[in-house]
């Protein structure tokens, strides 16, 4: 069959090699791809937000399956629109991604339902925001409402802080429309956790779980990125736990969307925060993860366009989906600067004495056989071991091999 992958990051290039181990699998296309991506699909230089144009490429090129990786298109409502063409897509169609597209539609859904997550108040009105928080105990959580690319959630230990925080959000409209209503939460403390599922709609079933390395320094110093290094399964995480996030958190959601008139099929990504009261919800995500789905899927045994294809049919409760028995390391090798400025286009060498390891490239091109830097996240070394330290030394080792000018990573992804 012929595939199409949309997006171009690590993230892709995970799925895409992934779907490449399939035997059903004839021929790859990615949009718009990177310089790792070009090594095993044909990448194609389409707008991933240009859901017509995405269609028609679908359509002329006798495309199979296609499989989203980014958000934007799936809020666009990509699946309704290939779905609607006779096209087979994975991921959830507009009304099931507004999951992620609206926090306040997903905290009016998990209260309705009695789904554990933090109390909150949704305000759309400055005024009557500034004067809530001039009234409460902190610390707080402020989100914009609509996407911000990772960076619409603050934290607020006393009043100055929130009001510099709405006012980015709602003044400044820092995030444009994403921050009309914003939403001010009570701040849960725990472990997080990262659970991805597969789900038809009927039947769910959690991947291994992940822990994510956030901030951009060891020790979790300094400011968020969009993740500096992942490890599965999560050492925090165990399977009784795991149990009861099936039984009060995904499942639920998943039902209680389907009693809203809401079918969800694809992969759902619930961010969660293991509280004394237990696991609770801080955000879902309609997609895969980045760079989770970089240490997840190379765990994953079962043939990835089996599961994907049964998902399509809602017949996921005829698959039986098996995982390694290891641990995983994954490093993330950015571009100095990185969350603020940085620098592209430099030279990256030693990939080819790399070995052992799943090499991913996040931010990068490639012109006459050479790669270069083309974004903050550059590449994401992934190793597997029998313990989280064999797999950390292996990581570690191989990168050390990599080199590009101002490449940064975290020295402490994996010490547990």
């Amino acid at each position: 069959m012929n595939v199409l992958v949309i997006g171009g990051g690590g993230r892709e290039h995970a799925i895409v090699k992934k779907i490449n181990e399939s035997k059903k699998v004839k021929k790859i296309y990615c949009v718009p791809g990177n310089g790792g991506i070009s090594d095993i699909a044909e990448c194609v230089d389409i707008n991933v937000s240009d859901v017509d144009k995405l269609k028609r490429f679908a359509l002329d090129n006798n495309i199979d399956l296609t499989v989203v990786g980014p958000e934007v298109p799936l809020m666009k409502g990509i699946v309704d629109e290939f779905e609607n063409s006779g096209l087979r897509i994975f991921g959830p169609k507009r009304d099931a991604a507004a999951i992620e597209g609206s926090k306040y539609f997903t905290k009016l859904l998990l209260h309705k339902y009695n789904i554990p997550t933090a109390r909150f108040k949704a305000f759309d009105r400055y005024d009557a925001a500034l004067n809530f928080l001039k009234d409460i105990w902190y610390p707080v959580v402020i989100k914009a409402d609509g996407l911000a690319q990772g960076k619409g959630v603050f934290l607020a230990d006393n009043f100055k802080d929130a009001k510099e925080s709405l006012d980015i959000l709602m003044k400044e409209k820092r995030f444009g429309s994403s921050g009309d209503t914003v939403i001010i939460e009570e701040m849960l403390f725990g472990k997080e956790v990262s659970v991805l599922a597969f789900t038809d709609g009927n039947t769910i079933v959690p991947m291994v779980s992940a822990m994510d390395y956030k901030r951009i320094y060891d020790g979790d110093k300094g400011p968020n990125t969009g993740g500096m290094g992942n490890i599965a399964p999560n050492p925090y995480f165990d399977d009784k736990m795991l149990d009861v996030v099936v039984k009060t958190i995904l499942k639920p959601v998943i039902d209680s969307l389907k009693k809203e008139g809401i079918v969800y099929k694809g992969v759902l990504y619930a961010g969660l925060i293991l509280t004394k009261e237990g696991p609770k919800v801080l955000e879902f995500n309609a997609r895969f993860g980045d760079p989770e789905t970089q240490v997840v899927l190379p765990l994953l045994k079962t043939d990835l366009v089996d599961i994907i294809e049964a998902i399509i049919e809602e017949k996921l409760n005829t698959v039986k989906i098996e995982w390694e028995d290891k641990k995983a390391v994954c490093v993330v090798a950015s571009s100095e600067g990185y969350p603020g400025e940085y620098k592209t286009g430099f030279d990256i060498t030693g990939l080819e004495d790399v070995d052992g390891v799943f090499v991913y490239h996040a931010g990068t091109t490639k012109s006459n056989g050479k790669y270069k830097t083309s974004g903050g996240r550059v590449l994401e070394v992934t190793a597997l071991g029998d313990t989280y330290d064999e797999a950390r030394r292996k990581a570690y080792n191989e990168l050390k091999k990599i080199h590009f000018d101002g490449i940064y990573f975290r020295n402490d992804i994996g010490i547990v």
